[in-house]
């Protein structure tokens, strides 16, 4: 157990924070999964424990480690699609006895695991054609499993990771302009053929706040209110009036940072802020100093993961974003997320173990 003394626990520190903070926000608003997100908390712990243990260079040198879990992925998002039971429209969970699994989650860090590979042999020759196709069908496969579920926010996430490698990798800036006006001409396409309509309402009420306060604007606005309404102090532990009273939806996931917020005020959500800033830039600082780039890219891949839900949830929240049901990295309930994201940290964490000093 003396790889306990070498973790970085400012990382840790900053982790624990933000789960602590989820699990009082729940014994408020939810107490009914308060109990089942301290389980996930706990196990999630216990995997970045046992996961850090391990020297993760070792494992990317067999091809089967790395298209396994691509692979895998991409068989789980199939088997979602066919025999998952709708959920509030979406069929994005498989259901594992009593435990719902979110697919997508792990589909984000294969995807990561792969573009890290990817990347880390090819970063010298990534604006040659055949690699830029490559990188971008490895996204493309699992982003039309998930877009079809249809889960336009997992969507959204993947992009952004493949987008964010593509930006770091030495790729010439006009093939990222030619790439923007090709995607630009794909969003125009998918308005007028492909997006549902609630999907482009919620898109236009981002413009017209006060278009239909009781359908598709709802939600941000009883958000709003209870941003607005905290003051600097908040209203007090279970004294939240739009998340106790059920008029703040999602108030545990998607919308956890306004009912925090209401409860603990501006003081609380500055910590929220500050703690998940904390981690970020622990990730990248990690990054930064490894001399491996598997670990450096495996960073990197994370940083854009949780900076990417950081800002599509909190952006939702404060009505500056559409709402797309992503969750704030830690905070929000769900032990899917909770979890792939602790993989993510026990491998990160496996770079500061095995750094050559």
């Amino acid at each position: 157990m003396q790889y306990l003394k070498r973790l970085d626990w400012i990382l840790n520190g900053g982790i624990l924070f933000l789960a602590g903070a989820g699990l009082v926000l729940l014994a408020s608003a939810a107490p009914r999964l308060a109990g089942w997100q301290l389980l996930w908390v706990a196990l999630g712990f216990g995997v970045i424990l046992f996961l850090a243990d391990f020297d993760w260079r070792s494992f990317i040198n067999y091809r089967w480690f790395v298209w396994g879990i691509y692979i895998l992925a991409v068989l789980l998002l199939f088997a979602t699609y066919f025999f998952a039971p709708a959920i509030r429209g979406v069929r994005g969970w498989l259901m594992l006895g009593p435990f719902q699994f979110q697919t997508s989650e792990f589909a984000k860090l294969a995807l990561i695991i792969v573009y890290a590979s990817f990347f880390a042999k090819r970063h010298v020759g990534i604006a040659y054609a055949r690699n830029l196709f490559l990188s971008f069908f490895y996204f493309l496969l699992p982003a039309l499993l998930v877009f079809i579920q249809p889960d336009l926010g997992s969507v959204l996430i993947l992009f952004g990771i493949w987008f964010g490698y593509l930006l770091v990798s030495g790729i010439r800036w006009k093939h990222i302009l030619l790439s923007s006006v090709v995607f630009a001409a794909v969003f125009i396409l998918l308005w007028f053929s492909v997006l549902k309509d609630y999907q482009r309402e919620r898109i236009i009420g981002l413009f017209y706040p006060e278009r239909d306060p009781f359908g598709i604007n709802y939600s941000v606005i009883q958000s709003k209110i209870a941003i607005g309404s905290a003051g600097f102090w908040g209203k007090g532990f279970g004294q939240g009036t739009q998340s106790q009273l059920g008029f703040l939806p999602e108030a545990q996931t998607d919308f956890i940072f306004a009912a925090f917020v209401e409860e603990f005020g501006m003081l609380g959500g500055i910590g929220i802020i500050a703690a998940f800033l904390i981690v970020l830039l622990r990730i990248i600082k990690i990054g930064i100093e490894s001399d491996n780039n598997f670990y450096k890219l495996i960073c990197l891949g994370a940083s854009i993961l949780f900076l990417a839900h950081f800002v599509l949830n909190v952006g939702s929240n404060l009505g500056l974003l559409p709402v797309i049901g992503v969750s704030f990295p830690f905070l929000s309930y769900g032990g899917s997320n909770f979890i792939i994201n602790s993989i993510l940290i026990g491998m990160i964490q496996g770079t500061v173990i095995y750094r050559r000093f």
